[in-house]
């Protein structure tokens, strides 16, 4: 990781989506890309979030948003408002929908406020950190060369059957 690469902000809603939105960081660390976590709500810290996604993280270097958030999920939404850089938003499970409200809040955004959703939960949180890493490596090759390599080896990681 050299000090000209961009960097990618994790924010969440809680503290409690930790044990979800880790993986992103985990899977960023993993492809060698800077990143942060913060908690950051939409609805609760409306003054703390608009500081850090309007002046803070650009004067960071941050070039993606990845949002974590559960039930009505706008801190993608809200993010996404805030800035032109990409927002990745992570659907939570929370309450009795199993993420399904999460979803909705996330994916429906009105036209010209795009906000790209990956599937709910763990497993988006790491495919959030790869999709970044992939726009990011539109401008970075080397980045670009760490995602070719992980798929390599995600590749080489699925024996054929029968053996």
């Amino acid at each position: 990781m050299s000090a000209t690469e961009p960097k990618v902000a994790v924010l969440m809603g809680s503290k409690n989506d930790w044990n979800i939105m880790q993986a992103a960081c985990e899977q960023l660390t993993a492809l060698g890309i800077a990143n942060e976590a913060r908690v950051i709500s939409a609805h609760r810290t409306p003054q703390r979030h608009h500081d850090f996604v309007t002046a803070q993280a650009p004067a960071e270097g941050v070039k993606v948003f990845i949002c974590g958030a559960g039930m009505a999920a706008h801190l993608a939404g809200v993010t996404a408002a805030l800035t032109s850089s990409p927002v990745i938003g992570v659907p939570l499970e929370s309450g009795g929908l199993g993420g399904m409200d999460s979803l909705l809040s996330t994916v429906q955004m009105p036209g010209g406020m795009p906000v790209a959703t990956v599937a709910v939960g763990k497993a988006g949180a790491k495919n959030a950190a790869i999709l970044a890493a992939q726009m990011l490596g539109l401008g970075h090759p080397e980045i670009a060369e760490r995602v070719k390599d992980l798929r390599a080896k995600q590749t080489a990681g699925v024996p054929e059957f029968p053996e």
